[in-house]
C-alpha cells in the first residue's frame, strides 16, 4: 500500500534574476513499511524535495506544483489547521542539525515534554514525562538523560534525542534529512542500527536523505537517485547499486571506496552541476556523461522501466552500451 505518492513535483526558487528550478517533474511512491534512500551530490535537490512535502519552503520565494499525497491527503493544499495535526504527529522529520534547535538552558526531558504536550494538550505532567521516558528508551538513552542539559550530551546522544522528539507522536512517515552526516563513522552505524530496528519495532516508514551512498546501501529497500533535480534512476537498492543503469549512478558508486573485494582508484565524476536558472532541453547530466550523444542533448530522456519497479531516464542505458561493446 502506497504511504506517500509523489507527482510531477517541481519547486523553483524565485529570484531577482530568475527561477531556480531546483524540482523538477519528480514522480516518487513510498510504500508503507519500505525505506527509500534519496541520494546525489549537494545541490541535486534532495533537501529541497523533503522540505516541499513537508510545507518547510518559504512561499515568497519557492514555488511548489504537482502532487504529494500523504495516506490518501493532499499536503500541497491541505489547509493549515489540517496540516498542524498531520505534520509532526502522522509526518515527522530529522534534520542534520536538528541538535542545534534545543535550547541550552533548558533540560532534555521539559523541551520534550513542551512538544509532545502541544499536541497533546490533555496530558498531564506525569504522561508527558512517561512518554519522552518511553522514547528517550526506544532510541537507547538512559532515564538519567530527561534531566540533563544538551551541552552534556555528546554529538550522537544528542541526534539521538532528536530521532526521539520525531518520534514522540507515532508517526507513520519519517524524513532523516542527512541525520548522521556530522557524526562519526562507528556512531552513525551505531544510529542506523537503532533507526532499522524503530522501524521493525514500531512499523515505520522512511526516507533517508543523504548523500552517502553507504547509508542507503546498508539500511534502505529502495533508492531513487536525483541531479540537478530530476529523477535520474529508481528502484531496489540491491539491484540499482549492484548494477546501475544510469551513468550518473554508476559515476556515484565509483567515486565511493569499497572496504571488500579489489582495491581501485576512487574516480570523481568530471565537471559541475549545470546552471539551473536554464531551461535545459536535453538531459541534465549530458555534458558530464562520458557516453552522451547528440540525442541527449537535445531530447531528454524518459524515466522509462528496465525490470518491475526498476526505472531509469537514460537515451543510452549501461546495460545497452556494455552490450553493444
Amino acid at each position: 500500500m502506497a504511504l506517500l505518492e509523489i507527482r510531477d513535483l517541481c519547486v523553483d526558487y524565485l529570484m531577482q534574476e530568475g527561477s531556480v528550478h531546483a524540482v523538477d517533474h519528480v514522480s516518487l511512491t513510498l510504500e508503507e513499511g519500505s525505506s527509500l534512500g534519496l541520494v546525489g551530490e549537494s545541490g541535486s535537490g534532495k533537501s529541497t524535495l523533503g522540505m516541499a512535502i513537508l510545507r518547510l519552503l518559504p512561499e515568497k520565494t519557492a514555488r511548489v506544483t504537482g502532487s504529494a499525497v500523504f495516506q490518501g491527503e493532499e499536503l500541497l493544499t491541505m489547509p493549515e489547521s489540517r496540516l498542524r495535526q498531520v505534520r509532526w504527529q502522522e509526518l515527522a522529520a530529522v534534520f542534520q542539525k536538528s541538535m542545534n534547535a534545543l535550547s541550552p538552558v533548558h533540560r532534555i526531558g521539559s523541551q520534550m515534554a513542551d512538544v509532545y504536550r502541544l499536541h497533546h494538550p490533555e496530558a498531564d505532567k506525569a504522561a508527558c514525562r512517561a512518554r519522552v521516558l518511553e522514547v528517550l528508551r526506544q532510541v537507547d538513552l538512559a532515564e538519567r538523560v530527561y534531566k540533563l542539559y544538551p551541552h552534556e550530551l555528546s554529538g550522537g546522544m544528542m541526534q539521538r534525542v532528536s530521532i526521539a522528539l520525531s518520534l514522540i507522536n507515532h508517526p507513520r512517515l519519517v524524513i532523516f534529512d542527512e541525520a548522521t552526516t556530522a557524526l562519526d563513522v562507528i556512531t552513525q552505524g551505531q544510529i542506523l542500527k537503532e533507526i532499522q530496528r524503530l522501524e521493525k519495532d514500531l512499523g515505520l516508514t522512511r526516507m533517508m536523505i543523504t548523500h552517502d551512498i553507504s547509508v542507503v546501501a546498508t539500511s534502505c529497500t529502495h533508492v531513487a537517485v536525483l541531479y540537478a533535480g530530476r529523477l535520474m534512476e529508481v528502484g531496489p537498492a540491491a539491484s540499482v547499486l549492484r548494477s546501475p543503469a544510469h551513468p550518473y549512478t554508476a559515476g556515484l558508486m565509483a567515486a565511493f571506496p569499497s572496504l571488500t573485494g579489489e582495491k581501485k582508484p576512487l574516480q570523481g565524476i568530471p565537471g559541475f552541476l549545470p546552471d539551473l536558472t536554464q531551461t535545459i532541453p536535453g538531459c541534465v547530466f549530458a555534458p558530464r556523461c562520458p557516453y552522451a550523444t547528440e540525442a541527449c542533448r537535445t531530447a531528454q530522456p524518459p524515466l522509462e522501466s528496465i525490470e518491475p519497479g526498476w526505472q531509469a531516464a537514460c537515451h543510452h542505458r549501461l546495460r545497452e552500451v556494455n552490450n553493444h561493446g
